[in-house]
């Protein structure tokens, strides 16, 4: 298990909402700190892709479970 600093929950949230509460969560917290986000949007590891790609952030690992997925993203 993933140790996390915040957590957000985006579950039954559609595009692009799961996408804005993350990049909510990121600018609340310092560098080195580790946002877990759930999410039940099918795309969202689309959106969370480029986004912390694009953003410089680390996508440590995406965990599927059934119908959600869940992230863990470290802010830069």
């Amino acid at each position: 298990m993933i140790e996390c600093n915040v957590e957000v929950d985006a579950s039954g949230l559609m595009c692009p909402l799961p996408l804005l509460r993350l990049k909510k969560a990121l600018n609340s917290m310092a560098s080195g700190e580790i946002v877990k986000v759930i999410a039940t949007d099918p795309a969202a590891h689309l959106d969370f892709g480029v986004y912390v790609d694009q953003a410089g952030h680390l996508l440590i690992d995406i965990v599927r479970h059934e119908h959600r997925q869940i992230f863990y993203v470290q802010k830069k």
